[in-house]
């Protein structure tokens, strides 16, 4: 206890009263600051809370903005009169609107969709619209408006927009009706593709054995183009169409594929004509009227193409699939308007100048017989099975000057066996088990000169031929029964197509090239063709049907009395009597 009146005391006393103080201070200062750091936090969280809420707030008002904004209007321009304004087709109605500066330019063509506000003002484009006709063109009048046919006998006459501006009859186009205006040209690829618009790489001088079809098509076919003056003197009209008929393989196609390739050479340089090759069995559809309009559209495009002159060529392959005779009961009911359909393009009453039907089948007996009279298929050339000579000219458009051959004199380590000395003609196929005799020597006997390779292959076609066409026991191949109870052997002969040549050769290459891979002499033998025509024979001993043996036999080739029955005569399907 101080002293009264002690200045240090007092002094002591004040020290602590002060020191008390600060103390107390600092405790409070202490305290306000844990304060303002709660409160900030708690003042960010608000802050948190209320840009939550105003993020709210903005996308409930743009909603509510959006579910309040009135609806807008699809249409589709028609025409542009002026700057800032437009005509538009909307609901079938065309309206004179005003345009917003952002939408107006290029975009706004005849053919383009907008939108529309409440206040029918072009506010913005549209997208295209997700459902439209597709009619035909008929005809493109002078000011270009197209003449359309959308179904049945009703016709629209429509703006064509600049997409659609080339369309041409027989074409399909995209058009709203309602709004009277054709948007663009829809490409059918169904009938494009049915169409080969190109000459093709093919010549007389590729097609062996057919000398005299290939003069009388020529005779049908190129004398009304390529002396039109003689034929107008004459007043002999150029025929409308030609019927290539045969067996299967026998050169139908390429002779009328010749025939385009022939015109285009001698008509124009090369560029003038054209060839309309149509794939038969794949314009069958199974709409009503669909086959119809599809043969409409390619004699459309005959006739476009003929327009200036120039030679078209269209060919019907495997024409029986298409215009069966009608009433026949063999097919459906189909025929009985198409057939009335290819008729009334042939001679109806628009005219086909400069187009040449050519029409390929292996069945001609079921062509209806109102296509193939005189004035619509007015030539008929019959492709036969080729002769002896025949095959060998076929052989030689296939063994070529430029294909290597070997000689029998040329050395082969490889071979011990004895010559053949045997005269080509006493050869044939060979049946199974028969001992290989070796490389045969292709010379007569007689003849002890070395042969040059002009001279070997032409034995070597002699000796595949012969081998091909003679009558030997191991050449038989069936054994057929006529209705009368007659019965005739068929050999291979009967059965040499131009096709099957084509194949023996090429297997024949095959060997040759293998032997070669194997580390064999190089060139084509003989052993290669006639193993290629015992393997091509063998390859085809299992097809004759012997189910329905006549229709097997009109499709063959053998158009004479009815077979009842047929039996092999090769092969592990070979019958015994």
């Amino acid at each position: 206890m101080s002293v009264p009146g002690d200045p240090l005391a007092e002094a002591r006393e004040l020290a602590e009263a002060r020191g008390r103080a600060v103390e107390l201070a600092e405790r409070r200062l202490a305290n306000a600051r844990a304060d303002a750091r709660s409160l900030a936090q708690a003042n960010e969280k608000l802050n948190a809370t209320l840009r939550e809420a105003r993020g709210s707030l903005v996308g409930l008002r743009e909603q509510l903005e959006a579910l309040s904004n009135p609806p807008q209007a699809h249409g589709m321009v028609v025409g542009v009169p002026g700057e800032g304004l437009a005509d538009v087709s909307v609901g079938g109605r065309v309206l004179r609107v005003a345009v917003v500066p952002e939408v107006s330019g290029d975009g706004l063509q005849p053919g383009a969709p907008v939108l529309l506000n409440e206040a029918m003002m072009l506010v913005g484009l549209a997208p295209e619209a997700a459902q439209l006709d597709v009619v035909l063109v008929k005809d493109v009048l002078a000011d270009g408006r197209l003449l359309v046919s959308g179904g049945g006998d009703d016709e629209h006459l429509l703006t064509a927009a600049p997409e659609a501006s080339s369309a041409q009859p027989g074409q399909s186009v995209a058009a709203d009706r309602r709004a009277g205006i054709a948007l663009w040209v829809v490409e059918r690829t169904e009938v494009n593709d049915l169409l080969l618009d190109e000459v093709p790489d093919v010549d007389y001088a590729d097609i062996g054995g057919l000398g005299g079809q290939i003069e009388q098509i020529r005779d049908a076919v190129e004398l009304p183009f390529l002396h039109r003056d003689l034929y107008a003197r004459y007043q002999l009209p150029a025929p409308k169409g030609v019927l290539l008929y045969g067996p299967p393989g026998c050169g139908k196609t390429m002779i009328a594929k010749a025939v385009a390739n022939s015109l285009a050479e001698q008509v124009g340089g090369g560029v003038g004509s054209h060839f309309l090759n149509i794939k038969g069995p794949e314009l069958l559809n199974k709409y009503v009227g669909e086959t119809e309009r599809q043969i409409r559209v390619i004699f459309a495009t005959a006739r476009e193409h003929a327009a200036d002159g120039r030679p078209v060529i269209v060919f019907f392959d495997e024409m029986d699939s298409l215009f069966r005779t009608r009433g026949s009961g063999v097919s459906s009911d189909m025929e009985s308007t198409v057939v009335p359909q290819l008729l009334s393009e042939i001679d109806g009453v628009e005219g086909l100048s400069n187009v040449i039907i050519i029409g390929a089948t292996n069945r001609e007996d079921l062509i209806d017989p109102a296509i193939l009279r005189p004035g619509r298929l007015d030539v008929k050339i019959k492709l036969d099975r080729p002769d002896a000579a025949s095959a060998a000219e076929i052989l030689g458009k296939y063994l070529t000057a430029e294909v290597p051959l070997r000689t029998p004199g040329d050395p082969d380590p490889g071979r011990h066996s004895e010559p053949d000395l045997r005269h080509p003609g006493e050869r044939s196929l060979g049946g199974p088990g028969e001992a290989d005799p070796g490389e045969p020597d292709l010379r007569h006997p007689g003849e002890r000169r070395d042969l040059t390779p002009t001279q070997y292959r032409r034995q070597l076609i002699e000796a595949t031929v012969e081998a091909l066409y003679a009558t030997t026991d191991e050449n038989r191949f069936l054994e057929v029964t006529y209705a009368s109870g007659d019965r005739e052997v068929l050999y291979v002969k009967d059965f040499v197509s131009g096709a099957m040549l084509a194949n023996i050769v090429g297997r024949a290459k095959k060997s040759a090239i293998k032997e070669v891979l194997a580390g064999g002499p190089d060139g084509v033998r003989l052993e290669h063709l006639l193993g290629a025509c015992a393997d091509e024979v063998a390859e085809n001993e299992d097809l004759p049907n012997t189910t329905n043996p006549d229709d097997w036999a009109r499709i063959s080739g053998r158009k004479g009395e009815r077979i009842t029955f047929m039996r092999t005569l090769r092969g592990a399907r070979q019958v015994n009597p």
